[in-house]
């Protein structure tokens, strides 16, 4: 008899819970990173996340417990960053209960596990605009009530992840928080800019090997967008920015040697999820140090880099790919500056920037190893 009266005064409990979420919910009109006005019901209580990386803001904006409003996800966060699933997972174990569709970065979302989840608002990544309009995605979940956002962090971060962070900040009533973030993340980067145009130092050649070790050809890598853009703003000399038209994609071999970049940074991450065995470097937290070093001191040794600047010098870095596809820019803009100009960004401290950001914003702690360098003594 008491177990039964318990039973009912905890469902009588969250019925009242959601009768209130519910009663305080208001629709609201947002304009979202694709340009389009979307009606809303504000604040959101169940998302469904196009891509699981979404969580890298979510988690600053709902850092008691970023896995309540996640109903569903796509599984890259489990598998291109395991190591910060399972730091979530570890303090939420409820993130291990949220039903997850397979699919790449502009692949489209399982429709059937969206509808199933009778999500408030599915947020999709912008590069999956086309494909979600020639497949009536936004059609056929407008049909049953539930809006579409696009938002980016990936396709052209430097113009959209400030909109992006403030639009996550209003859906989930968390404004003021993303604004802070916001002010956070442009003073960081201003701590390098803002020297760099007192300064004017020569900019280092920088060539990027976008997703070391995820392809085995040559050379793929970012145009004037994203790490190309990073790598500007570093003070660093972009070799591909002028070759590839947009954010990403590949030169040639000989594109890379008679260029002779000062410098090469491999993206990378650990992959076994997607080439097993590969020639990944797998930087991210908590990351082996030994174990990177071994992998990134294959890179000199590749065609494309036979004598070029960098390899003369042993100036081969390794960052964290996922760099490129959240709202922690700035820090890999920090370590680039301090590896392409170490003396005038002597007093930087990258790692102690993420450190501040995870204290101040994010539920998990850090862990370094999202950087490394080969020893130029060697």
């Amino acid at each position: 008899m008491i177990v039964k009266t318990i039973s009912r005064l905890i469902t009588a409990a969250a019925l009242s819970l959601l009768f209130i979420q519910t009663a305080l919910a208001e629709m609201i009109t947002v304009t979202d990173i694709a340009g389009r006005k979307v009606e809303v019901n504000a604040p959101i209580q169940r998302a469904v996340l196009g891509e699981g990386r979404q969580i890298y803001i979510i988690a600053a904006l709902d850092r008691e417990n970023p896995a309540k409003r996640i109903v569903g996800w796509r599984k890259d966060l489990i598998e291109a960053d395991p190591a910060t699933y399972q730091a979530y997972l570890a303090k939420f174990p409820a993130f291990g209960d949220i039903p997850a569709f397979a699919g790449l970065e502009q692949s489209l979302i399982d429709i059937e596990t969206t509808i199933a989840q009778k999500p408030d608002v599915v947020f999709l990544n912008l590069e999956t605009q086309q494909a979600v309009e020639e497949a009536n995605y936004v059609e056929k979940l407008g049909a049953l009530g539930i809006p579409v956002i696009y938002v980016d962090f990936r396709h052209d971060p430097e113009h959209n992840t400030e909109p992006s962070i403030r639009l996550f900040g209003k859906l989930f009533d968390q404004e003021a928080r993303a604004e802070e973030f916001i002010t956070f993340r442009a003073a960081e980067i201003a701590r390098v800019t803002d020297k760099l145009a007192e300064t004017n130092p020569a900019r280092p050649k920088v060539f990027i090997d976008r997703a070391a070790g995820f392809y085995e050809d040559c050379c793929h890598s970012f145009g004037d967008g994203n790490f190309g853009a990073m790598v500007e703003m570093a003070g660093g000399d972009n070799i591909a920015k002028d070759l590839i038209p947009g954010t990403f994609g590949q030169i040639n071999a000989e594109q890379v040697l008679v260029s002779s970049p000062d410098h090469v940074i491999v993206t990378s991450a650990e992959w076994d999820a997607y080439v097993p065995g590969g020639k990944w470097v797998p930087v991210g937290p908590g990351a082996d140090a030994q174990l990177v070093e071994k992998k990134l001191e294959y890179y000199p040794a590749r065609s494309a880099y036979l004598g070029i600047a960098a390899q003369k010098t042993h100036a081969f870095h390794a960052v964290w790919h996922q760099f490129y596809n959240s709202p922690y820019q700035f820090v890999a803009i920090q370590q680039m500056a301090k590896w392409f100009h170490p003396d005038l960004f002597a007093d930087l401290d990258p790692d102690e920037t993420f450190r501040q950001l995870h204290d101040r914003f994010l539920p998990i702690d850090y862990q370094p190893g999202y950087f490394a360098s080969l020893d130029a003594a060697k």
